[in-house]
Order: structure tokens, then sequence, then C-alpha cells
């Protein structure tokens, strides 16, 4: 069932197509003229419009159309007029009309012509909202950043993509190793082919072969059919190895087999299997520490160390941070149905000057977490208060446990007080906390479990000044 609004001067007219459009399964809404219909559309939803071309007045039916197009107004109209003629047609069609018929016409004709119109409609509203999930997952997809680090990254990738070489992705975690991956095989000759990511930190030990290569009818487990491997499904594309630091070292002899020559068995087979796959690797640990350990052949790490690309951690490139999390506030806010206009400066202050142990990846939570906290437009600081009490390094450790102390002892710091007055302790805190930060406010701050502004406020003898020379008691 559809809304239908009926656009023509004779009520007669508005009375017929009612009825049948009732017994098409129709409701019907009806207007005079073009300001009834623009009323009519502004309160209602209408699947369709059904107007006759010969209205009295400044505005006919043409000029309603073009009036539809001006407001934006997306709905499918079909246009009724006594004149038969391909100008006319043409005409209709050229300022937006989806169907044009002449009277008379027969009930029968009347309804295919709405059942096409409508169908046409549902067709070009699949397509959009399609266009949007695609246009959706790009941008999930998307390498966000403008500093040169990722500049060079970007490089990278784009020469790794221009190649059929195999690539080791090297970086911390949450730094994005998979999204690189995915840009590189969507940049290569292979896009079209499958990308296929197996992750070998993620199955249990005893799953991981029969993943990667496969096996044959009743050779695992009593399997009631063949069943094909990581290797033979990305066969044509690219082969995501997740965290191959992580593979067995039975299984590494059988990988090399596959980087060497092209193939590999199956589980329980005895022909070898051709495949013609793109291999990239990625870990988050050191590899060539793990083969100096005896942890990792040798010999694979070479065949899959021939273009190696290290990620550099997000506390490296800063200065992508409020592009990134601009991007991840937008992205909550949809999903959530909340209206986010940005960050405050106190806010991104924080987000700037954390440490992000978990990268991009706790970037993420952590905007998406205040997204759904928030209560109003503008991200303040508070909703980030986790992120001050021992902002963490990459190394777990808080600044403070990490930052050698001023008694030499590389433990806790241990300050010396002449007196209990408190205002005589925080000067002090607040020069040992910019001392330990080598003046950088931003840390010193976090190490205080304050915001920047009040540190300001307190150097500047309790004024809100936005001078960075430190004023007043503390030099």
């Amino acid at each position: 069932m559809a809304t239908v609004l009926l656009v023509d001067q004779d009520p007669s007219v508005r009375g017929v197509l009612t009825k049948a459009l009732a017994r098409f399964g129709h409701d019907a809404l009806t207007a005079s003229d073009a300001a009834e219909t623009l009323q009519a559309l502004g309160v209602n939803h209408i699947d369709l419009v059904i107007c006759d071309w010969n209205m009295s007045g400044q505005v006919d039916g043409l000029e309603l159309l073009r009036l539809l197009r001006e407001e934006d107004r997306d709905v499918p109209v079909i246009m009724l007029t006594e004149f038969g003629t391909i100008e006319h047609a043409v005409s209709a069609m050229r300022a937006g009309a989806t169907h044009y018929i002449a009277k008379p016409f027969q009930n029968e004709q009347l309804q295919l012509t709405i059942d096409q119109a409508l169908a046409v409609a549902r067709l070009r509203d699949e397509n959009r909202a399609l266009l949007r999930e695609l246009q959706g997952r790009r941008s999930e997809h998307e390498i966000i950043g403008e500093g040169r680090a990722i500049r060079q990254l970007l490089d990278g990738v784009a020469s790794a993509a221009s190649s059929r070489a195999t690539v080791l992705l090297q970086g911390e975690s949450g730094t994005g190793k998979e999204l690189l991956a995915r840009a590189i095989h969507a940049q290569s000759d292979r896009r079209e082919g499958p990308f296929i990511r197996m992750n070998c930190a993620a199955l249990p030990e005893g799953q991981i072969e029969s993943t990667l290569f496969g096996h044959e009818k009743g050779a695992v487990g009593g399997s009631p059919k063949r069943s094909l491997g990581a290797l033979e499904r990305a066969n044509g594309g690219t082969l995501l190895l997740d965290e191959i630091a992580e593979l067995p070292a039975d299984l590494q002899p059988k990988l090399l087999r596959v980087l060497q020559e092209r193939e590999f068995e199956r589980i329980g087979g005895a022909e070898p299997v051709k495949v013609d796959v793109r291999i990239i690797a990625t870990t988050s640990r050191n590899l060539e520490a793990e083969v100096n350990a005896g942890r990792f052949r040798q010999d694979l790490f070479h065949r899959l160390n021939v273009f190696p690309i290290s990620i550099p951690p997000l506390r490296d490139r800063r200065e992508d941070i409020p592009v990134l999390a601009q991007r991840f506030a937008a992205r909550a806010a949809a999903e959530a149905g909340k209206e986010i206009t940005g960050f405050e400066p106190d806010a991104l202050e924080l987000l700037c000057g954390h440490e992000w142990p978990g990268n991009v990846r706790q970037l993420q939570s952590a905007v998406e977490r205040a997204v759904i906290l928030s209560t109003e437009p503008l991200l303040r600081d508070h909703l980030f208060a986790s992120l001050r009490t021992g902002a963490p390094h990459a190394n777990g450790a808080s600044p403070a446990a990490s930052a050698p102390s001023t008694n030499g002892t590389g433990g806790a710091h241990v300050l010396e007080l002449p007196s209990l007055d408190l205002m005589e302790v925080e000067r002090r805190v607040i020069e040992q906390a910019l001392a330990l930060t080598k003046g950088n406010r931003t840390r010193a701050a976090h190490m205080l479990g304050i915001n920047v502004r009040t540190l300001r406020r307190k150097l500047n003898g309790g004024r809100d000044d936005n001078d960075d020379e430190v004023r007043g008691r503390v030099a």
C-alpha cells in the first residue's frame, strides 16, 4: 500500500481517481493547486504524486514539477494531460516526471503506471541505501591522518600495492595493521579478488593447520566433506595472516613452502594444491627478536620480510589525534542518533597529551564512550576523566611511575616539605610535576589529575590567563 497525492483542480476528477486508488489498494490525499501540494508534502509521507498538467493560474503541472525539484522534494510524479504528444511527454520528463499518461486512460493503464512508478522509486531508494552503506564501509576503512608519519606510511602502502611482494606489517596493537593490509589489497591489481583474514593468535593451536591449509573428507574429526583452507579461499587475491609470530613452529616450514613454491597439501591429501595468493603478515612483536630467541624460523622471516612496513604508534603522530577524534565522534554520534559538534579545547588538549598505549583503537573507544555519555553537543574534558588518572605510557606504567624521581631512587617521588602548609605543598607538587615533564603543562596536568586550564590558573596565581610563561610563586 502506498500513499498517493492527487493534484487536480477538478474535484470530480479527484473523486474518480481516489476511488480507483482505493481499488488498487492505495491511500489517497488530494490537493487542488501548488500551495496545497507543498503543504501536503510538508506534513505527510507521500510515496507518489499524480498531477494534472492543465491547472489554471500561475502554476501549471509543469511549473509544479520545477517547484518540487527546486525544493528538493524527492517524490516520483506521474503527469496527466489531455495532450498526448511527444513534445508534452518530453517536457514532462525533463521537468522531473517519472511517468506520463494521456487522457482518457483505462484503469488498467493507470494501475500499471502507478506500479511502475513505485517500483522505480523503491529501486532508487535501495540503490541510495546501498551507496550509503558502501560509503560508510569505505570511510571505516579509510586511513586517516595528515602528519608526516602517516604520509610516509601511505607512500609505503602505495609502493607495496604496486608490487606483488610479500608484505610484513609491524606495529603495536591497535595501530591499524589490518586497515593497512586492506588498503594494500584495495590498491593492488588483486582488488577484484578475495581478501581473506586469518588471525593466528585467535585460533586454538590444533585448528590453525586445518584453517590455513584445509583438509580432505574424514581427515579431521571424521569431517563429512572436504574443507578449503584460507589459502585456497584467497586464491587470486590476498591472504592476511594476523599475528604471524603466533604460528606454531611445526607449521612454519609448511608456510615457507607456500611462499617459495606457491603450493601446499591439505591435511589428509596426497596431491599438491597450486595457489596464486599474495600474503600480507602482521605482527605486534619484534620478529627479529623472535628469530634470535629461536621461536621463529629465520628463513621464513626473510621470506616474509620482503617489503617491511613499520607503523608508528599514535603517540608518535599526535598531530593526527584531532582529525581521528573528530571522525570517531561523528561516526559514533550518527550511530547513537546524537548531534555532536566537536570537542572543547581542554578535551582536545587532554586527548593530544595522552600516551595511548592502545593506540588508535583505544582512542576510538574513549571517544565513543564520551559520545554515549555526553548530554550536550560539545564533548567536554570531564568525559575523558579516566585518562587523567595515571595516564598510561606504552609500557603500561603511569607517568609518575615511569619518570625518574628527584631523589634518585627510580621509584615513587619523594618530596621534602618544609611545612604542612597546603599552599606550599601544592606549589612544591606542581613544581615537581613540571620538572618531571620538562615543562610540558599538558602532561603535568595529567600527572596531577587536573585539567590544563586549572593548572594554568594555579600557575597564574588564580587568574585564568592564557600566557604561556609561568607566573606567580612557581618559577
